[in-house]
């Protein structure tokens, strides 16, 4: 059977793309984009971190021309970010220095430092505001100078208190011997952005592949991790949200001295160390219960995914490749934003010959039916 071409393509996929603007902005309302920024910081740290790209001004405008699609706007800002020029190294960040806005332990009520609840839904009682319908830039700003104003007072009464940089949770289950040490691997990481990933893995990759992985699909197989592949259920040793600073090294200088680096701005991250029960065979077949932990680190405050990613990080290093959620293959191939729904959505595309050619063979089974003379391959 002949492959006819559609005619008038170019012509109708321009009229498509005038439509898609008409949709935007049909309503006759325009997002700003510094609005969508400072209003919707949810979605914008969700787009950065599948992004890979730490920008809330271009996560922003991605967002308005996807219309609030996440997946869309995070295929554009990937897109950006493959036209960047890569012109500097940062030094390796220490989680030990987050000035530290949120931080909570599930493990443990009293810890050095205290609980800090900070900003978060999960007090909240996920009941509609109706109030916010008629909520306007003035009611607004009388209430931050409210709040400012006794975040003030608040600041004098508790200076010198506490510091905003805590210690670890875990360093204190290591002082007593119930984790094992962690140490340092100073080894170059892999670049999953630069390099194609081959299997088997390194932890750099699953780590890079997990915090630019798409939220729902991370938390969604960490989910599942929990109900019955693999894991009993793990506990939150501790929850970080706060601001990193972040230093690269003078390009005039090799010296690696502290005074030849430059601060070049601070990250908000989300950061999760995640106690893991893990049974142990030891000597003369005894089983021992020890503690392990998996890690989980993502732009803004993005608590779910850094959660759903410590589980996948401690899941993946069991590697059993008969449990879905352990084999690496099936786990990093999956979670990718723009991988995956790239694919879905490529079935919209047109797929006349290929489907052609099925339809001919479904013709022919029906014309000539197995058993009667014909065989049919399926």
């Amino acid at each position: 059977m002949g492959y006819v071409a559609v005619k008038g393509g170019t012509r109708a996929i321009e009229q498509s793309l005038k439509r898609i603007q008409y949709e935007r902005l049909r309503k006759g309302k325009v997002l700003d984009v510094p609005a969508i920024e400072a209003g919707m910081r949810g979605l914008v740290d969700q787009v950065m971190s599948e992004s890979s790209l730490y920008s809330e001004q271009l996560a922003a405008l991605a967002i308005k021309q996807a219309e609030g699609n996440p997946e869309e706007a995070v295929f554009l800002l990937r897109a950006y970010r493959s036209t960047l020029p890569r012109k500097h190294y940062s030094r390796t960040v220490n989680a030990e220095e987050m000035r530290v806005e949120r931080r909570i332990s599930a493990s443990f009520k009293d810890i050095p430092g205290g609980q800090i609840l900070g900003a978060s839904m999960d007090y909240s009682h996920r009941l509609l505001d109706f109030d916010l319908m008629d909520e306007t830039e003035e009611t607004a700003a009388e209430w931050l100078k409210d709040y400012r104003r006794a975040e003030e007072s608040t600041a004098v009464e508790m200076a010198g208190v506490q510091d905003s940089r805590l210690p670890k949770v875990l360093d204190y289950l290591r002082k007593e011997g119930l984790i094992a040490e962690c140490p340092i691997d100073w080894a170059e990481p892999d670049d999953v952005t630069r390099t194609s990933l081959t299997f088997p893995a390194t932890r750099s990759e699953k780590l890079q592949i997990l915090t630019r992985g798409q939220t729902g699909a991370v938390t969604s197989l960490a989910y599942a991790v929990i109900r019955g592949y693999g894991m009993v259920h793990p506990t939150v040793g501790e929850l970080r949200v706060g601001e990193l600073p972040v230093y690269i090294d003078s390009p005039l200088a090799n010296s690696g001295e502290e005074d030849d680096s430059y601060f070049v701005g601070d990250i908000k991250v989300t950061e999760v160390e995640m106690l893991v029960p893990v049974t142990v065979e030891k000597e003369n077949g005894r089983k021992e219960l020890q503690l392990d932990f998996g890690y989980g680190l993502c732009y803004g405050q993005n608590e779910t995914k850094a959660i759903a990613m410590s589980i996948l990080d401690k899941s993946l290093e069991r590697g059993d490749k008969s449990i879905p959620t352990q084999n690496e293959e099936f786990v990093l191939f999956h979670i990718d934003s723009v991988e995956s729904t790239g694919f879905i959505s490529h079935l919209k595309m047109p797929h006349y010959v290929t489907f052609q050619a099925k339809l001919n063979d479904v013709r022919k089974t029906r014309n000539h039916p197995a058993g009667k003379g014909q065989e049919v391959e399926c």
